[in-house]
């Protein structure tokens, strides 16, 4: 008896009916950011997000700690313990209020600073929801990115995880079962080399991230991820070429941070770079200068002292519109100091010259980030004898793109896909 042949299902090109590829169950067509407020830490998920096609569908929440007063320096406790001790410290002081009938005490996370009306991250609303929607609109990415954001991504991929695909960017330091897939820099498995191991008192080690290998479901990153791409360039080049095509080239464009507990400096790293500074600007046709949020008063300050009556040098003074973007896409070469491993990683982006000054500053696995970059050939240190009119170049940082299509590859081995 000959066998029954059934018919091929449609290729492709002619349109594939879901049915023939796991139904309308398996397409991703939305996503869901669990941000903590830090906008380092919530780019990186927007950018995964964007790369992935979805940034037009994507619902941002936020974990959100309480603020002012004693909060300050409860950070380091886990945010749900951090949550309940603020509840029990302002019951205390609201009996004490009112036995003294003096003012209420302010509301929770800060009332006046504005955190209030931040949509909080709500496990049980979110599994809610993708489970309820599920049949009509498929499952569910998850995104989360920083420590504050692990118990809650973890809990919703616990509660739902046959409606959700949970990324968690950022090294969660142990149990990476927890979630679909981690993304997390090279860097952060540091701790686990032998370098630092002599560096870690044994004590501490189990408190050092992490605390296992990367297995399969890690995708390692050299930089951060970030929303810095082609399409995002060319519409930055658009917008801003009014205010830079006129500037004299070579641009050199110059990324202040601010001091960490890994890369310490101050007044004598601002003194360096304005030194330095002075070496280039004969190279250079323009010179544009930003500060973060976290640049120290005293370093900018010495920076603007020994620049601001320079022609070729503008500073920017941090009202609206931010020119970052701009500055992305009109560089011929960028400065950036060695704290931001964020900045540094959307300048290599670009595939232009990066310099960084303050490396030699970084210890421990910020070190060991700033030692991969110059290996790789994709930075190198600025010390004032550059021609900013030489350029030179290397195959950019695309971390958010590989990390899309490792997303897409666990996807698949999942039987889910992207929208087209």
């Amino acid at each position: 008896m000959r066998p029954i042949r059934l018919p091929e299902p449609p290729g492709p090109s002619l349109g594939v009916p879901e049915i023939f590829e796991g139904g309308a169950y398996s397409v991703i067509r939305r996503a869901v950011i669990i941000g903590n407020g830090f906008p380092g830490s919530e780019n990186q998920s927007i950018g995964l997000v964007r790369a992935l096609g979805l940034a037009d569908k994507q619902v941002l929440y936020r974990v959100t700690r309480p603020r002012g007063g004693i909060n300050e320096w409860l950070h380091w406790l886990p945010v749900s313990l951090h949550k309940k001790l603020d509840y029990i410290i302002r019951q205390l002081l609201l009996l004490t209020v009112r036995r003294r009938k003096l003012m209420p005490v302010p509301m929770e996370n800060g009332g006046s600073v504005g955190l209030s009306s931040v949509l909080e991250a709500d496990v049980k609303q979110i599994v809610t929801m993708a489970s309820e929607t599920y049949e009509k609109e498929g499952p569910l990415l998850v995104v989360a990115s920083g420590r504050d954001t692990i118990s809650i991504a973890s809990s919703i991929k616990k509660l739902a995880a046959e409606n959700v695909f949970v990324v968690q960017i950022q090294h969660p330091r142990s149990q990476l079962h927890r979630f679909d897939l981690v993304v997390t820099p090279r860097h952060d498995y540091y701790p686990l080399t032998p370098q630092a191991q002599k560096q870690i008192p044994r004590c501490l080690r189990k408190w050092i991230t992490p605390l296992e290998p990367p297995d399969k479901h890690v995708v390692l990153t050299v930089g951060a991820l970030h929303q810095i791409d082609s399409s995002a360039l060319r519409s930055a080049a658009s917008a801003w070429h009014d205010e830079f095509a006129p500037l004299p080239k070579p641009l050199l464009v110059v990324n202040i941070g601010g001091p960490t507990s890994h890369c310490r400096y101050g007044v004598d790293l601002a003194k360096q770079l304005s030194a330095c500074l002075h070496g280039v600007l004969v190279s250079c046709g323009s010179v544009r200068i930003s500060f973060s949020e976290r640049t120290p008063e005293k370093v900018s300050n010495v920076i603007v002292k020994e620049h601001m009556d320079n022609p070729k040098v503008y500073i920017w003074d941090g009202a609206e519109p931010n020119p970052h973007m701009g500055h992305l896409a009109w560089a011929d070469a960028f400065v950036v100091t060695a704290d931001s491993v964020s900045m540094i990683s959307e300048a290599c982006s670009t595939g232009k010259p990066v310099y960084v000054i303050g490396a030699e500053r970084c210890t421990w696995k910020f070190s060991d980030f700033h030692n991969t970059l110059r290996e790789r050939g994709v930075v190198r240190p600025f010390t004032g004898s550059e021609d900013i009119s030489e350029s030179w170049s290397y195959p950019p940082l695309n971390d958010t793109a590989e990390a899309a299509i490792k997303v897409r590859e666990a996807l698949a081995e999942r039987g889910w896909r992207l929208r087209p």
